[in-house]
C-alpha cells in the first residue's frame, strides 16, 4: 500500500509540478513619441501579449510629449482592463510623460521614472495656429479634463490636487519631486532597480478586481522591441513631419497639373498626402494598412486606364506590400497574428501584390484598350474581307463571306466564276460590290 502511495506521488510530482513552478516572466516594451491610435494599438498589443502568457507585469517605457485625447482614454480604458501588472516607466533619462501622457501615468497601476525625466504640464489645447501659436481649450474642456485627471488620481489614490496643478499650473515635476508629493511609487536608474524597488509593493489600481502584490522575486526579463512599422509610425506621426508631407505633397500635385504627361510629380505627391494622412494619427494600424492597400488598388486601375510604362504600377505596389504590413503585423510581436504565421503572410502578401500589378499593367489595359476601339459595323465591317464566290458572277451571284451567304456584283462587270476569290471594295444597300483578288492586287499596283 506504502508503495502504491509514494509511486502515485512521483507520478504526480513528474506531471504536475513543473507547471506549478512556471517561471515568472516580467514584460518590458518601449512606446515613444505622439500618443495616436497608433499608440493604442501598440499598448493593446503588448498587454494581450503578457496577459496571454500570464506575466506578472508589464513595463512600458515610456517616453511622450502628449498627443490626442481620444487615443489618450482609450489608452486608460485598455490599461484599467488588463489581467495583469501595467507599469509605466518613464525612461531613458531625459524622457517626459507630457500632457496625454501624465493621464496615461495616472491611470497606471504602478508609476516609475527614471532620473533626469519629468512629468506634467498637461494642459490642453485644441492645437496650432498658422504662425506656431497655441490655440487654447475653452474652459468647457478645460474643466472636462481636471474633473477626468482628479478622478484618476483619486481612484490610484496618488494626490489629485497636484494632479489638478499639472493642467490648472502647468506643473512639471521632477522624479524626486513626483515622489515627495504622491504622484508616483518609484525612482529607477534601470529595469533592475525598478524590480527590485517595486518588488512587494502592492498595484495602485485593482487587477481583476482586487489590488495584487508584485513578486519580482527571480522573474525573468523579456524585452519586446518595437517593430519597423512601429519606429516608422513614431517618425511620421511627429506633427512637423505630417505638416511637411502635407506640404510638399500638395506642391508635388500643383507641379504635376501643370507639366500634363510626366506623372511623376502628381504620383510622388498622392504617396506623400496619404503617408501625411496616416501622420496625423487619425487611424490605427487596420484602417492605415487598409487605406494603403486602397490607394495601391487605385494606382493600378490608374496604370490600366493610363499606362505609364510601370510608374502607378510600382506605386500601386509599393502602396499594396505596405498596407499589408500594416494590416497584419511585422514586428517581434504581431498584432493579427503570430510570427510564424507572418512570416509566411508576407510573402503571400508580395506575391498577390506583384500578380495584381501585372494584371492591371498588361490585363486591364489590353482589355480596356480593346474596349476603347471604335466599334466597325455595317459598310465600314465589310470592305477590305476577302470572300468566295458561289454561284456565277454575271455580273451578279452570290458569295461567302465570314461563313455567310451575300449577294454581290462584279465592280467592273467582268464574269468571275465560281470559286474565284473576291475582296469587298463597296456596298450598294445589301448587295455587295466586289472584284478579283487578283485585280485588287493589281490596281494597288
Amino acid at each position: 500500500m506504502r508503495g502504491k502511495l509514494i509511486l502515485g506521488l512521483l507520478v504526480f510530482s513528474l506531471l504536475f509540478l513543473p507547471t506549478l513552478a512556471q517561471e515568472k516572466v516580467v514584460y518590458v516594451a518601449q512606446i515613444r513619441g505622439q500618443i495616436t491610435s497608433y499608440t493604442y494599438d501598440q499598448f493593446n498589443r503588448y498587454i494581450s501579449l503578457a496577459e496571454e502568457n500570464k506575466a506578472e507585469a508589464i513595463i512600458i517605457e515610456f517616453d511622450t510629449p502628449g498627443g490626442r485625447g481620444d487615443a489618450m482614454m482609450n489608452i486608460i480604458q485598455r490599461i484599467q482592463q488588463a489581467k495583469v501588472p501595467v507599469i509605466i516607466y518613464v525612461y531613458p533619462p531625459g524622457a517626459t510623460a507630457a500632457s496625454a501622457g501624465t493621464y496615461i501615468a495616472l491611470g497606471s497601476h504602478l508609476i516609475a521614472m527614471a532620473p533626469g525625466t519629468s512629468i506634467g504640464a498637461c494642459r490642453p489645447i485644441l492645437g496650432y495656429a498658422q504662425n506656431g501659436s497655441i490655440i487654447q481649450a475653452p474652459p468647457k474642456i478645460v474643466n472636462h479634463y481636471i474633473a477626468y485627471i482628479k478622478s484618476l488620481a483619486q481612484e490610484s489614490g496618488r494626490n489629485a490636487t497636484i494632479a489638478e496643478e499639472f493642467i490648472t499650473k502647468d506643473l512639471s515635476l521632477t522624479p524626486e519631486e513626483a515622489l515627495k508629493y504622491g504622484v508616483i511609487e518609484v525612482i529607477a536608474r534601470d529595469v533592475n532597480e525598478l524590480l527590485e524597488k517595486a518588488n512587494g509593493m502592492q498595484t495602485k489600481l485593482p487587477v481583476n478586481g482586487k489590488y495584487v502584490t508584485l513578486n519580482f522575486t527571480n522573474a525573468k526579463v523579456v524585452y519586446l522591441k518595437p517593430s519597423l512599422k512601429d519606429k516608422v509610425i513614431t517618425y511620421i506621426t511627429d506633427p512637423s513631419m505630417a505638416y511637411l508631407l502635407l506640404s510638399l505633397g500638395i506642391w508635388a500635385l500643383i507641379i504635376g497639373f501643370l507639366t500634363p504627361g510626366w506623372h511623376v510629380p502628381e504620383t510622388v505627391g498622392a504617396i506623400m498626402i496619404v503617408l501625411a494622412i496616416i501622420g496625423f494619427g487619425y487611424f490605427g494600424y487596420n484602417a492605415a494598412g487598409l487605406l494603403l492597400i486602397v490607394v495601391g488598388m487605385l494606382f493600378f486601375v490608374a496604370e490600366a486606364l493610363t499606362p505609364t510604362f510601370g510608374l502607378f504600377t510600382v506605386a500601386g505596389l509599393i502602396s499594396f506590400i505596405l498596407g499589408g504590413i500594416l494590416l497584419f503585423g511585422g514586428g517581434e510581436v504581431e498584432y493579427l497574428v503570430n510570427r510564424e504565421v507572418f512570416s509566411q503572410l508576407r510573402i503571400v502578401i508580395i506575391t498577390i501584390g506583384v500578380l495584381l500589378a501585372l494584371f492591371f499593367a498588361f490585363g486591364m489595359a489590353a482589355v480596356i484598350k480593346a474596349h476603347r476601339k471604335k466599334a466597325k459595323t455595317g459598310r465600314e465591317e465589310m470592305i477590305g474581307l476577302i470572300g468566295v464566290v458561289v454561284e456565277d458572277l454575271n455580273p451578279e451571284g452570290m458569295i461567302k463571306v465570314r461563313g455567310e451567304l451575300w449577294k454581290a456584283r462584279s465592280k467592273f462587270g467582268k464574269p468571275i466564276e465560281k470559286g474565284e476569290k473576291v475582296r469587298v471594295v463597296d456596298m450598294d444597300g445589301l448587295t455587295l460590290i466586289v472584284v478579283r483578288e487578283k485585280e485588287e492586287e493589281g490596281e494597288r499596283k
